[in-house]
């Protein structure tokens, strides 16, 4: 009798642990699902004028560095947003990015500031949201001797994702590799175009290089061959990072300036491309929610 009553009572322990092992469980998949839905969004900015505005609409801001990249964390509508300054160029956005997504988990990024116009269609304060981005400086030369001088709009493109086989020799390498943004956050930012009075907002391709332009011959070349809208110095190395780590990611640029039309430097382009992206995020968190 006495090991009968032993043995009730060991199972009724074990039916208790059970449960509260099972409770335990399903907390910590709710607790894991509800921090999934908050993965924050990532804004980007090269350059304080690029970053500083949008970071000071944060809620409850936490500033937080990692080499020489800032990150302003905060919130947008009671969700989690992460305003970064990486620097100019395509080696400081690509570390950055990697960097971002490896520390925070990003649920999106947008990649923003200012950028120099190719399309001569576009005006200073017009927007261009990057339904691609590509690397313009990644670029194959024709073979020429000694003396026979350089022909740059004979150049082809070289893409650094065709990987495996030599970059220089492979053919399949010799294509323009465009990089597409995420559809969502696209859909985000068509739904808000009309709180953008300064100019017009529109699709287009962002081209990227560690390169400033100032030929318009050259900038024709590149809207003519890659179908560039704007040019600037980071958005192609942000959209190959987030590529890689399976990230959405969408370019939104604005133009500054534009030597196809004689459209002069404007610096309020930057803060007035921040509150167009502020909009463009509360409509993302909106969907999200």
């Amino acid at each position: 009798m006495k090991n009968i009553r032993n043995l009730a009572i060991l199972l009724f322990i074990t039916l208790i642990f059970s449960f509260v092992a099972g409770c335990q469980s399903s907390t910590e998949g709710e607790a894991s699902a509800e921090e999934n839905e908050q993965q924050p969004i990532l804004i980007q900015g090269p350059m304080p004028i690029e970053a500083e505005n949008f970071a000071a609409k944060l809620e409850d801001v936490e500033e937080e560095t990692s080499g020489n990249f800032v990150f302003y964390k905060g919130k947008v509508d009671d969700y989690p947003v992460i305003v970064m300054k990486t620097g100019k160029g395509m080696e400081n956005t690509a570390a950055a990015t990697a960097i971002a997504i490896e520390k925070f988990n990003p649920a999106s990024i947008i990649n923003q500031g200012t950028s120099g116009g190719h399309d001569p269609d576009l005006h200073v304060f017009d927007i261009v949201l990057g339904e691609r981005t590509v690397n313009i400086g990644s670029l194959k030369t024709g073979h020429r001797e000694d003396g026979e001088g350089i022909a740059p709009k004979e150049w082809i493109p070289m893409d650094l994702m065709a990987s495996e086989g030599s970059a220089g020799e492979d053919p399949d390498a010799e294509n323009i590799r465009y990089f597409e943004g995420d559809k969502e956050l696209l859909k985000a930012a068509k739904a808000v175009k009309d709180t953008h009075e300064e100019g017009k907002v529109v699709e287009g391709t962002i081209g990227s290089a560690d390169v400033w332009n100032n030929e318009v011959d050259r900038i024709q070349w590149f809207h003519e061959n890659f179908g560039t809208s704007v040019e600037e110095m980071e958005g192609a190395a942000g959209a190959q990072i987030a590529k890689a780590y399976d990230v959405p990611y969408l370019g939104i640029r604005t133009l500054s300036n534009n030597k196809t039309n004689g459209g002069e430097y404007n610096p309020n382009t930057a803060e007035a491309n921040q509150e167009y992206v502020y909009e463009v995020v509360k409509e993302y968190i909106s969907n999200r929610k």
